[in-house]
C-alpha cells in the first residue's frame, strides 16, 4: 500500500520537547464559568516575528482540539508545527512572521504546559485527573485574554482559529469585540450538530470505558486508557476525512493493509490506516485532556435561530473572514453561512469564501487547497494592518489615474483600432470587443449612485465598481460573487465579499437593507430572473440593472445574415453550446418584464458603446447596452 494514503494532518506531528515553548504562570484563584476554580494558571505558549514598536501587529492563532502551541517550527532545526503541512505561519507565508508577531498558547486544559488534568494540584499535590474541572471555551478564551494582557498588547491584529479554534475566535469576537481588529474563523460553527455531537460522545465512552482509566486517576500509576483514547482518536479521523477522499485513500487497494503494529484489525487498508493513527496520537496526547477539551467544543452554544446569533453579532468592531470547506460534513459550511448571515444581519463587515475541497474538515490543515484559502487569509491580513495591497487592473479605467474618484470615468473618444470576427468590427470600447478594456456601463452606473449611499453588488467580479465606491468613500459597500478567484481579488482590494450563488436568491438581506442593489451584465446569465429582480427591489431601495442588448443590430445581422447564433469576444466568447449566457432578451423585452411584475422603472439610459454615447433613436435596435433604475 502507498505510504501516501498513510499522509494526514498528524503526518508530521509528534511528542518531543517543544524546544522554543514559553510560560507564565497566574495566580489563582482563578474562576470558571461553570463553577468551580483553579488555584492558578500555567500557559505555555510560543511566539513568532516582532511586536512591532506601536503593538499592533499582533497575530493570536487558536489551536483545535488535538494542537498545542507549536504552530510552526521556527527554524530548520526545529520539529515541524501542526499548521506546517499547509505552510500557512512563516517567513513570507500567508500568516508572515516578517510582518506580524504571531502568538499560539497551548489550550487550558491542554496536556503540552497548560494546566490541565495532567498537571499537579498544588492542593493535593497529585495530578488533577478526573478531578479537573469542566471547563468551556470561554475560559480557554479568558486565560488566553490573560496571556496577552501579560504581553503588552491590548488590541490585537486578528484573531485566527479552525475547528476549536475556531470557536475560541468566534467567543474573542463577540466578547471581547474592543480587543480584536479581525476575526477569521475557519471550519467552525456556532454550535455543532447533533450529529457531531454522537461522535464525540462515543468517543469519551471509548476512553472512560477502557479498564485502564481506573476513574480518570490512572497518572503515575504506570497504566493509561490507551485502548479507548486511540479509539476515540480512529473515530475522529473518519469525521475529519470526506467521502471523496475515503475513497481516493482507501479504495483501489482496500485488502492490501500497510503493515502496522497495532492492537486493533488492519485487515483492510482504510482499517490500518485508522490503527497507525490512534496508535501515534496516544504517544503524544492525555486521555483526561481529550475528554475535557472536546466536552468545552461540545458544550460550545452561540444560539440556535438566526435571531438569536443576529443579536449576539450585531454592533461588533471586527471585520469578519469566514472560511468553510464543501467536503466537510463535521463543520458543514451551512454553519459557517449561519455565521455570515448573523454578521450581514447587523452590518458587520465580512468577507466568505467556501473553498471547493475534497478534504473534508481536515482540509485547513492539509497543503491541498492552501492556494486558496492561506491567500485570503494573507489578503485579509494585509487590509487589516494597512499594508499597501497588491495592485489589481481596474476595468473602470486603463492607465494611471490622477484623480482616483473622477479620473478615467469618462469613455476615451478619440480614434481607436477596430477588432473583428466574422467580418463585424468592434471598437475598444464596446462590449463586444476582444479587449474591452474599460466598462462604460460602470461610469454611467458611479453618476447613479449619490455619494454615501450604501452598495450591494451582485455578481462584483473582481470588485472593480466596488473598488470606485470605496475611492469614492462609501463607507457600506458589499459584494456577492460565486467565484474564488475573483473573491481572492476582491479581499486583496480590502473589500468585503461573500460568495454566493445569487440563483439562491437574497434571503439573507432584510428589507430595504442596502440605498442600492447593482447587477451588472449579470442577468442573461441567472436562471431564476423572476426571483432575483424581486429580491433585488426588496433589499434595495433602488437597483441598478445592466445588460448587453440581443436585439442589437450587429448581433441581429449575425443570425440573419449569417444564419449562425450570434458570437463574439466578450460577453458572448462562448459558443452556443457551452455559454454561461442563459438568457437572450432585448431591452423591450426588460421593460415588458418590469410592467408584468409591477417593478418601476426610474431611469433608462441607452448606449452605443462602440460609439461612446448615449442613444435616442430606436434603443432596441441601435443600443448594445442597457441600464435600468427600477425600484418597487
Amino acid at each position: 500500500m502507498d505510504a501516501d494514503a498513510f499522509t494526514s494532518s498528524d503526518s508530521v506531528r509528534g511528542g518531543e520537547p517543544l524546544r522554543h515553548a514559553q510560560s507564565v504562570t497566574f495566580d489563582g484563584p482563578v474562576a470558571l464559568e461553570l463553577g468551580g476554580e483553579l488555584p492558578g494558571v500555567t500557559i505555555v505558549y510560543e511566539t513568532y516575528g516582532q511586536l512591532s514598536a506601536a503593538r499592533d501587529n499582533a497575530v493570536l492563532i487558536c489551536h483545535a482540539v488535538s494542537g498545542d502551541s507549536h504552530v510552526a517550527r521556527h527554524d530548520e532545526q526545529d520539529e515541524p508545527g501542526w499548521w506546517d503541512l499547509a505552510g500557512m505561519v512563516g517567513p513570507g507565508r500567508p500568516i508572515d512572521t516578517d510582518r506580524y508577531f504571531v502568538v499560539c498558547p497551548n489550550l487550558l486544559g491542554g496536556c503540552r504546559g497548560t494546566t490541565g488534568p495532567n498537571s499537579t494540584d498544588p492542593r493535593t499535590g497529585r495530578c488533577y485527573g478526573r478531578d479537573f474541572p469542566t471547563l468551556t471555551i470561554g475560559d480557554m478564551a479568558q486565560a488566553q485574554g490573560r496571556l496577552i494582557d501579560r504581553l503588552g498588547i491590548d488590541v490585537l491584529l486578528a484573531v485566527i482559529g479552525g475547528s476549536m479554534g475556531g470557536q475560541l475566535v468566534l467567543d474573542w469576537a463577540t466578547r471581547r469585540a474592543d480587543r480584536v481588529r479581525g476575526a477569521v474563523p475557519i471550519a467552525t460553527a456556532p454550535r455543532l450538530t447533533s450529529q457531531a455531537l454522537a461522535f464525540d460522545i462515543v468517543g469519551r465512552n471509548a476512553i472512560v470505558r477502557d479498564p485502564s482509566f481506573l476513574d480518570g486517576q490512572y497518572c503515575g500509576t504506570g497504566v493509561a486508557p490507551t485502548a479507548g483514547l486511540a479509539i476515540a482518536r480512529m473515530l475522529g479521523h473518519i469525521t475529519y476525512l470526506s467521502r471523496q477522499a475515503m475513497q481516493e485513500k482507501f479504495d483501489g487497494d482496500r485488502f492490501e493493509p500497510r503493515d502496522v503494529a497495532a492492537a486493533f484489525e488492519s485487515r483492510f487498508s482504510v482499517g490500518s490506516y485508522l490503527a497507525y493513527q490512534g496508535a501515534k496520537f496516544v504517544d503524544r496526547f492525555d486521555a483526561n485532556s481529550y475528554v475535557t477539551l472536546s466536552t468545552a467544543m461540545d458544550l460550545f452554544d452561540l444560539g440556535g435561530t438566526p435571531e438569536a446569533l443576529a443579536a449576539l453579532f450585531a454592533g461588533g468592531g471586527a471585520r469578519w473572514l469566514v472560511l468553510s470547506f464543501t467536503s466537510d460534513w463535521l463543520f458543514p459550511p451551512e454553519q459557517s453561512r449561519q455565521i455570515v448571515d448573523a454578521l450581514i444581519a447587523g452590518n458587520v463587515p465580512v468577507s466568505y469564501c467556501n473553498v471547493a475541497s475534497r478534504c473534508g474538515h481536515d482540509a485547513f490543515l492539509l497543503p491541498d487547497d492552501a492556494a486558496v484559502y492561506g491567500e485570503l487569509i494573507r489578503a485579509f491580513l494585509a487590509g487589516l494592518s494597512g499594508r499597501p495591497r497588491e495592485e489589481v487592473s481596474n476595468p473602470v479605467t486603463s492607465g494611471e489615474v490622477s484623480n482616483p474618484v473622477t479620473a478615467g470615468l469618462e469613455p476615451r473618444l478619440e480614434p481607436q483600432p477596430e477588432a473583428a470576427r466574422d467580418g463585424v468590427l468592434h471598437s475598444p470600447t464596446s462590449i463586444f470587443h476582444p479587449d474591452h478594456p474599460q466598462r462604460l456601463d460602470y461610469r454611467r452606473i458611479l453618476e447613479l449612485i449619490p455619494r454615501g449611499a450604501s452598495v450591494l453588488d451582485l455578481g462584483c467580479g473582481d470588485g472593480g465598481l466596488l473598488a470606485e465606491l470605496k475611492r469614492r468613500g462609501h463607507a457600506r459597500i458589499v459584494g456577492l460573487e460565486i467565484g474564488e478567484d475573483a473573491i481572492i481579488t476582491c479581499v486583496r482590494r480590502g473589500l468585503d465579499v461573500v460568495q454566493a450563488d445569487l440563483n439562491d436568491g437574497l434571503a439573507q438581506f432584510a428589507d430595504e437593507q442596502f440605498d442600492f442593489v447593482l447587477l451588472s451584465q449579470t442577468l442573461q446569465a441567472i436562471l431564476d430572473v423572476e426571483r432575483i429582480l424581486a429580491d433585488m427591489v426588496r433589499v434595495g431601495r433602488q437597483c441598478v440593472v445592466s445588460f448587453p442588448n440581443f436585439a442589437y443590430r450587429k448581433l441581429r445581422r449575425m443570425l440573419c445574415e449569417q444564419g449562425r447564433a450570434p458570437e463574439a469576444e466578450g460577453l458572448l466568447r462562448h459558443k452556443w453550446y457551452n455559454t454561461p449566457n442563459r438568457r437572450f432578451f432585448s431591452i423591450a423585452d426588460f421593460e415588458d418584464l418590469c410592467r408584468e411584475k409591477a417593478i418601476r422603472v426610474l431611469r433608462r439610459i441607452t448606449l452605443d458603446t462602440e460609439a461612446g454615447g448615449e442613444v435616442s433613436d430606436e434603443p432596441n435596435l441601435n443600443a448594445d447596452l442597457a441600464i435600468f433604475v427600477i425600484s418597487r
